[in-house]
C-alpha cells in the first residue's frame, strides 16, 4: 500500500464490567477533515480497563498502519495510558507492561506520532463502540449498527427459540408436526415453518 500523506488522528477507548470483567475496545481513524475511515468496536473478553485500553491503542494503530499511515495523533481519554506512553508513568503490572512494550514498537514505526490526552466527552464515538461490542459480545464496524447482538438462549425471550419437542399446527389444514432432538444446545431460532398447503404453522399452546 502506498503510504498516506495526510495525518490520522486515532481515537481510542477500552472498557471492562466488573474491572476485571467482559471487556470491550473502541476505535476511531479520521482523516485531516474529521471524517470516520475506520469506526470499530470489539469484545476482548475478560480483562481490566487499563488492558482493555491498551489493546484499543495497540488496535488503533494498526488499523492506522492499514491504511498506509506515516503520520498520526492518538487521543485517548485513559490519563494513565496517555501518561505510562509518554513516559511520564511507570509501567509496574507484568500484562500491561507487556501490551505497553508493544504500543511502543507500534508507534516507533510511524514517521511522525504524537499522543495526547482526549476529554472523555470528545471520545464519545469510541466510548460508544467499546460499549456496544460489550453488550453484543462481537465485532461492531458502526456504532447506529442496527444489528443484533449473536444468538443466545439464556439471555432472549423464550419465544424467541424453539426447542426439542415442540409442536406447531397449521391452522389452515389442521396438520402438525412435533420438533426431534435439536444440535448443540437443543435450541436454534424460531424461523416459520410452512405445511404442505403453504400455510404457515403456529407453535402449538
Amino acid at each position: 500500500m502506498r503510504p498516506m500523506k495526510e495525518t490520522l488522528t486515532l481515537e481510542f477507548d477500552g472498557g471492562s464490567r466488573g474491572n476485571p470483567g467482559p471487556a470491550g475496545i473502541g476505535v476511531v481513524v479520521r482523516a485531516e477533515d474529521r471524517t470516520p475511515l475506520v469506526t470499530l468496536g470489539r469484545f476482548i473478553g475478560r480483562a481490566t480497563n487499563n488492558v482493555a485500553e491498551y489493546r484499543a491503542l495497540i488496535t488503533a494503530m494498526e488499523e492506522a498502519k492499514k491504511l498506509g499511515a506515516k503520520k498520526i495523533i492518538i487521543r485517548g481519554d485513559s490519563e494513565l495510558i496517555i501518561k505510562q506512553m509518554k513516559g511520564e508513568y511507570r509501567v509496574k503490572h507484568p500484562d500491561m507492561k507487556m501490551l505497553y512494550e508493544e504500543a511502543q514498537s507500534l508507534i516507533a514505526e510511524f514517521d511522525e506520532a504524537k499522543i495526547e490526552h482526549n476529554l472523555r466527552h470528545k471520545n464519545e464515538l469510541a466510548d460508544k463502540l467499546a460499549n456496544l461490542a460489550m453488550d453484543r459480545k462481537a465485532d461492531v464496524l458502526e456504532a447506529d449498527d442496527p444489528s443484533p447482538p449473536p444468538a443466545d438462549p439464556t439471555s432472549k425471550p423464550a419465544s424467541a427459540f424453539l426447542k426439542a419437542g415442540e409442536k406447531f399446527t397449521c391452522s389452515n389444514c389442521g396438520c402438525e408436526i412435533s420438533l426431534g432432538t435439536l444440535p448443540g444446545d437443543g435450541f436454534t431460532k424460531l424461523n416459520p415453518f410452512v405445511c404442505l398447503c403453504g400455510n404457515r404453522m403456529n407453535r402449538k399452546k
